[in-house]
């Protein structure tokens, strides 16, 4: 047996991951014995996990009741709806999102998707590589998440057998070819036992990569891997109304978060869509000034010149500038129980701008089971098609592939105000 691999050290910034897979493969059991093994379970839910573990009859404790937290879930024994857990470690912070493994559950795995930065692929070692197993590495691959991790569970069920995991492993990479998968490892594991979850364990002496925590601990965290173009939307702007002190008088401040980049002071920016082009004086965050602010910072820029700026603009660096646009091509997730409707207008959400919209048409309808492109003329609950929007206010649209937050939006009924479809622009 060789040295463990030893992998290179990123930044640790919080890390959002996703577990996903088919149906009993063991995600929830998985997150409890991560939970478990980090010490990161309080006494109360130990406790009351083990209450319900020996109702049922079991000799150990069932850490898979950590996540699936419904009732429903845990008469059934299955996950029906995203469950979001939170630990941290020495090292870095987790947000973790249990998706169901459900077909008729693919939106919600969608939704937990869409901010996630790494995607563990649960795969059960005597099942192989299954429907779901592809129809959830599309998914996670459509929605932009770049690292995958294929684990190989209940390799305690196949006697920790190697040929088994090697088999697997090949069945899987032929498939990542042909979506073009780039970064994908694959981990042999026993999430009941806790082998190669958090330690190592002695019964998988002959693989020498990392355990899965070792993983996660060294995952990039986003933002951090390629250098990004600055967004600001625009969510508030503020004119404090404060008569005793004159130096508010002139005070004009547009509040918002850093979606993507940085911004100093005395850049060169421009506010989308009007094309108003103005320098950075001031960057603030909670009543102290910042020379600059950089990805997920929530802070108030003050500009040198006055521009009429108001909640849903853009404001991004002169230098890296785009044209505002009208028509968008996108791949959509269909969310709601009521058919999408080519002769309605909705209502589109691209970052803090609300637009009224139609569907131009619909490109095609996509198989998540067979990857094939159907013709259609109407979307139902759960579907994903490709589909051109027309809208009647312009919006500063980036490609979702370079960047996830000014390249997403969601679809609202404007009757009822609920979220319907969820889109990403091609």
């Amino acid at each position: 047996m060789s040295a463990p691999e030893q992998l290179p050290i990123h930044d640790h910034g919080l890390l959002r991951f996703l577990t996903c897979g088919s149906v009993d493969d063991g995600k929830s059991t998985l997150i409890g014995r991560l939970l478990f093994d980090t010490k990161t379970i309080l006494v109360d839910t130990l406790s009351a996990i083990e209450k319900t573990s020996a109702k049922r009859g079991m000799s150990a404790v069932d850490l898979s009741l950590l996540t699936d937290g419904l009732q429903a879930e845990r008469e059934q024994g299955i996950t029906i709806d995203v469950a979001y857990r939170y630990f941290s470690t020495g090292t870095r912070k987790y947000i973790i999102a249990d998706a169901p493994g459900h077909e008729q559950y693919t939106r919600n795995m969608v939704t937990a998707a869409s901010t996630a930065n790494l995607a563990i692929i649960l795969i059960d070692a005597r099942k192989g590589v299954l429907t779901q197993t592809r129809r959830h590495s599309y998914l996670a691959s459509l929605v932009g998440i770049p690292h995958l991790v294929v684990a190989v569970n209940k390799m305690d069920l196949v006697d920790y057998d190697q040929a088994t995991f090697e088999r697997i492993r090949a069945d899987y990479l032929a498939f990542a070819a042909k979506l073009g998968i780039g970064d994908v490892r694959f981990i042999p594991l026993s999430a009941l036992n806790g082998d190669m979850i958090v330690d190592r364990g002695e019964r998988l002496t002959w693989y020498d990569g990392p355990t899965l925590l070792e993983i996660l601990e060294s995952a990039p965290a986003a933002h951090t891997e390629q250098a990004e173009d600055f967004r600001f939307p625009v969510q508030f702007v503020c004119r404090p109304q404060d008569s005793s002190n004159p130096d508010l008088h002139d005070y004009r401040g547009f509040m918002g978060r850093v979606e993507s980049g940085e911004v100093a002071v005395g850049d060169a920016v421009t506010v989308l869509p009007s094309g108003a082009r103005s320098r950075v004086k001031t960057i603030e965050l909670g009543g102290t000034q910042l020379p600059k602010a950089i990805h997920e910072q929530s802070v108030t820029l003050l500009l040198e010149d006055e521009i009429d700026i108001s909640r849903g603009d853009l404001i991004v660096k002169s230098s890296e500038a785009t044209e505002p646009v009208k028509e968008i091509d996108a791949i959509i997730c269909w969310l709601a129980e009521a058919r999408l409707s080519t002769a309605r207008t909705y209502l589109v959400r691209h970052t803090t701008r609300e637009v009224k919209a139609k569907v131009a048409r619909i490109d095609y309808r996509l198989d998540v089971n067979t990857l094939i492109q159907e013709p259609t003329s109407a979307l139902a609950m759960n579907d994903i098609a490709r589909v051109t929007l027309k809208l009647a206010q312009p919006i500063v649209a980036d490609p979702y592939r370079s960047n996830r937050a000014t390249g997403a939006f969601i679809i609202i009924d404007e009757s009822t105000n609920n979220t319907v479809g969820a889109g990403m622009i091609a």
